[in-house]
């Protein structure tokens, strides 16, 4: 048998998680920068200004799209956000909270593709708008607005630079400093760093309301206001039952749906109940009613995923697997045939990742990934498309147009389907599972 406080201790750490591990790539974004993403101060844009390639060595990243990121500190007073007119080019702003609830979009899907204001507003406002304003409350007084831009190729990258450049932040009180993020005292081990930074951050940025019972739970364990004494024992045995429940969550496709080798990710990010400003839906389907379940999804998506999209934006899915259930691998040759291909409103994406890093592959054609965007691709007669997985080149000319190049040893591709049409969600579109047609050394 347990004891109570470690049980009580475990989730907190389910619940603490998500706060703590987004503030902390919040405070990486705002002092060295991620990836291609430079620093960028509080209430400003950072721009990635090239498509992500095997030299960035970051979980899962796209190469669909560059990211245009800023970190919001909503305690300076209302935001203005002046998006401009695209053209039909897809793109996405998506609005996420401190504790990683998805409030608002603003793009291609939610709003249009025309020039917009928008007025960011801090909890609590009571002020008006000017004239073609739109206001978007943001719920915590830190929260993030992770920016997509689709680029079809190299040469695409001078316009998606100038429609960044032309997507700006200004603060209406110029004269504000942003007080960023409260201060913790760091202690001598990880778990119990972890647990000083969730006490001083919850502290000051509350959770949704319904959560404050829960929250306020937490004082026996020493977490509610920062002059409490912490039950380190009980802290540390709750951290680590925690992550190991976060972990097993991961491994085991964190309780979603397999089918036919894919495992269908659509429900991961739906733990908003709260709030939901432009863009956001408001829907039966994209609520996770359960609170234990919404709790452990909550964590496992960050942890999984930070800043992912939910599904009727853009709809991913991964498999690890063949027809056989056997671990891909490029020690064989695949086929993918998609009849029909993915029904989507704007476009879709099949990405290579190795194994068990999950990064871009390196490849002698630079191609990372494959598409309706890709060109050259040659369908069959009745409009389906047969992609090639290898890891050698194939030989035939229209494999090699239909080729996604695969690592030699272990991998996972990603499908990713932006807008994808309702059949996707109610899975009436299913994708067949990877088909093995040979060894590696068998070149199509």
């Amino acid at each position: 048998m347990t004891d109570p406080l470690d049980d009580l201790a475990r989730t907190a750490y389910l619940f603490g998680f998500p706060l703590v591990f987004n503030l902390d790539q919040v405070a990486r974004y705002v002092t060295t920068g991620i990836g291609k993403n430079p620093a960028a101060d509080w209430n400003s844009f950072s721009h990635a200004r090239s498509l992500a390639g095997p030299s960035d060595t970051f979980v899962t990243i796209n190469n669909d799209t560059v990211y245009s990121m800023a970190q919001l500190d909503l305690g300076v007073g209302p935001i203005l956000l002046d998006v401009p007119e695209t053209a039909g080019r897809y793109f996405v702003l998506q609005f996420v909270s401190a504790w990683t609830d998805n409030f608002a979009y603003i793009g291609h899907r939610a709003t249009g593709t025309h020039a917009g204001r928008y007025l960011l507003v801090p909890p609590g406002w009571t002020g008006e708008a000017s004239a073609g304003h739109t206001i978007v409350r943001v719920p915590t007084r830190i929260a993030s607005i992770v920016g997509r831009w689709a680029v079809a190729g190299d040469d695409d990258l001078p316009a998606v630079h100038a429609l960044q450049d032309a997507t700006r932040l200004t603060p209406l009180d110029s004269t504000a400093v942003p007080a960023g993020l409260p201060e913790y005292a760091a202690a001598d081990s990880e778990p119990l760093t972890f647990w000083e930074k969730y006490r001083a951050w919850s502290d000051t940025i509350p959770p949704a309301p319904r959560d404050h019972e829960l929250q306020h739970s937490f004082a026996q364990l020493g977490l509610t206001g920062a002059g409490g004494e912490l039950q380190k024992e009980a802290l540390n045995a709750g951290y680590a039952a925690g992550r190991e429940l976060l972990d097993e969550l991961l491994a085991s496709g964190g309780g979603n749906a397999l089918v036919n080798g894919w495992n269908l990710t659509y429900h991961s990010f739906d733990y908003n109940l709260d709030y939901f400003e432009v863009g956001s839906l408001d829907e039966p389907q994209f609520k996770i009613e359960d609170p234990q379940q919404r709790l452990v999804q909550r964590a496992g998506a960050a942890l999984g995923g930070l800043w992912g999209n939910q599904a009727f934006e853009a709809a991913y899915i991964a498999t690890y697997l063949d027809n056989t259930g056997e671990q891909l691998s490029g020690e064989h040759t695949y086929e993918l045939h998609l009849n029909p291909t993915p029904p989507v409103g704007a476009f879709w994406s099949l990405t290579m990742y190795d194994v068990p890093d999950y990064y871009l592959v390196d490849n002698p054609i630079d191609r990372y990934s494959i598409g309706d965007r890709t060109p050259g691709l040659v369908p069959e007669v009745d409009g389906s498309l047969v992609l090639t997985i290898s890891h050698l080149e194939p030989l035939d000319a229209k494999a090699r147009a239909n080729w996604l190049p695969a690592p030699a040893g272990a991998f996972r591709p990603v499908l990713r389907m932006y807008e994808p049409a309702p059949a996707v969600l109610s899975r009436e579109f299913l994708v067949p599972a990877i088909q093995k047609i040979g060894r590696g050394d068998d070149r199509v």
